[in-house]
């Protein structure tokens, strides 16, 4: 008997082999079939899609077909600049050594995989430094990490004469969380088509399993493949293996009582990807069926609540089950905060339940057709624009990078925002003292990047902060009177009650 991986044995060799996915392999032969008349304006295309639904394994099959070469690197394990420029650039620069020189229709593809690995951002490593890591001359020179590996990608972008195929998750990883990834993105999607991908459906999987087990000589019954399919989220790298497992532990033999055994022992640990997995809570009719949909989902069961609580609304068309929706995640949001105000251990089993209770059987006339969730914007916003502002302030109060986002930037967000009576987004002093750009504070406020008076808010900011630095005085707010003293000072009448010492900031 033979053990080798099955993924790879009854990996599709040819387009005919292929399941799922129509338009985005149509779109992708498109593209390639544009560098067979020569390099076109963009020169890369991007996968996006999630785990185990066959982006690579399109890229190698359509390139069989075509009897072009495929250069592979999982960007994952070799990311910096040297190893990148190593394994890649080269065949991405030059003519391939496995091609007739004066067949100019054949090219070499290059791939690599899992680029939303990448961390860092676009500063470049200079060439001989890079030159000097790839010959291994001096380890110290030697690129650690990821260290100039997206600008090393985006170089490649920019020179090659070879299609570049990225792939990734979540192309969010890619771009970055930072301020900046909008840039970041800007950049890249000059020299890219992004083909996003979808998780296979369930006929797709049922003729994949049926294939294998065909080719593996298993004899089995309709009803094994059936569990295995509704168990499955239209992962086929994970379906493949699975049966792989279970054919090798029963004799070639697979029926729904062995399948059935082994998932009743344990099975395998899958966290689905949020947006599939909640629109399999709001599809749920019953309580135990929404719990196991949520319990699947890579989420503290705390941010299930402000995922449920955006999508709600725009799911639900009744106003009873909206208002039956907002009680559970009201009482779910109690239960979560529990978890820093006492010992409830079990806090989470209740918001958890609770969330998938107010997402699907709260709601009399179920979602139909396809379920749209989308990402809540607050949280988005939360997670990018302000991401490195937490970081200064974690940096000037010595606290971790959660701590910063969850307990101090919502004070000062609410300082200088305009959204309430409090706070006022012409109040600079704090935002100059931890070191902030001007769109870095645009973000606290909370205003829309493109307005004029955004644009004049952060002119202002800069200018204030140019003359701070300068140590020039400058006035941010309404001139004081004549007679006033100046902050810091004590005037007469004050008693001993000290004020702020120079440069010292108070929050009221």
């Amino acid at each position: 008997m033979t053990f080798s991986d099955w993924t790879e044995r009854h990996r599709p060799s040819s387009e005919r082999q292929l399941e799922g996915n129509l338009k985005q392999r149509r779109r992708l032969k498109e593209w390639l079939a544009e560098w067979e008349q020569g390099r076109p304006k963009r020169p890369g295309v991007l996968l996006v899609g999630p785990p185990g639904v066959g982006k690579t394994s399109v890229v190698r099959a359509i390139a069989s077909d075509l009897g072009w070469s495929v250069i592979e690197l999982n960007a994952s394990d070799d990311r910096n600049a040297a190893a990148i420029r190593r394994a890649a650039t080269h065949g991405a620069t030059h003519r391939s050594l496995f091609h007739e020189p004066g067949d100019t229709s054949k090219r070499t593809l290059i791939l690599l995989d899992e680029v939303d690995h990448l961390g860092g951002g676009l500063r470049a490593v200079s060439d001989d430094r890079v030159r000097t890591s790839m010959l291994g001359e001096d380890d110290k020179a030697e690129l650690k990490g990821d260290s100039g590996g997206k600008a090393e990608l985006l170089r490649m972008l920019e020179q090659t004469s070879q299609p570049v195929v990225l792939a990734c998750n979540d192309e969010m990883g890619l771009w970055g969380s930072g301020s900046s990834w909008r840039s970041t993105r800007d950049r890249f999607a000059r020299h890219l088509v992004t083909v996003k991908f979808e998780r296979a459906s369930d006929d797709a999987l049922r003729r994949i399993a049926r294939h294998v087990l065909r080719e593996e000589g298993v004899t089995f019954d309709a009803d094994a493949v059936d569990l295995l399919v509704h168990s499955n989220p239209g992962d086929l790298r994970a379906l493949v293996r699975d049966l792989q497992v279970l054919c090798e532990g029963f004799d070639r033999v697979l029926t729904s009582d062995h399948v059935r055994e082994r998932m009743e022992a344990g099975g395998r640990d899958l966290n689905v990807e949020m947006f599939p997995g909640l629109a399999a809570i709001y599809t749920s009719r019953t309580a135990e069926e929404a719990l196991r949909h949520a319990s699947s989902l890579d989420k503290d069961p705390a941010e299930l609540v402000d995922w449920v609580h955006w999508n709600n609304g725009a799911l639900f068309t009744s106003d009873r089950a909206r208002s039956e929706g907002a009680t559970a995640l009201a009482t779910a949001d109690r239960a979560a905060a529990s978890r820093y105000l006492n010992t409830a251990h079990r806090s989470s089993y209740w918001s958890l339940h609770l969330s998938s209770l107010a997402a699907s059987v709260v709601n009399p006339s179920p979602p139909t057709g396809r379920i749209y969730t989308s990402y809540p914007a607050y949280l988005r916003r939360s997670a990018t624009r302000t991401a490195s502002v937490a970081v200064a302030m974690a940096e000037a109060c010595g606290s971790s990078n959660a701590a910063a986002r969850a307990e101090l930037l919502p004070v000062l967000t609410a300082a200088v925002s305009d959204a309430g009576r409090l706070g006022d987004p012409e109040h600079l002093d704090l935002s100059m003292e931890l070191g902030l750009s001007g769109s870095e504070h645009l973000a606290l406020t909370g205003k829309p990047a493109t307005h004029r008076t955004s644009k004049d808010l952060v002119r202002r900011y800069e200018d204030a902060l140019s003359a701070r630095l300068q140590q020039q005085p400058v006035e941010v707010a309404t001139p004081a009177p004549e007679n006033a003293p100046m902050p810091g000072a004590q005037s007469e009448g004050d008693g001993d009650e000290p004020g702020p010492s120079a440069g010292q900031t108070t929050l009221f």
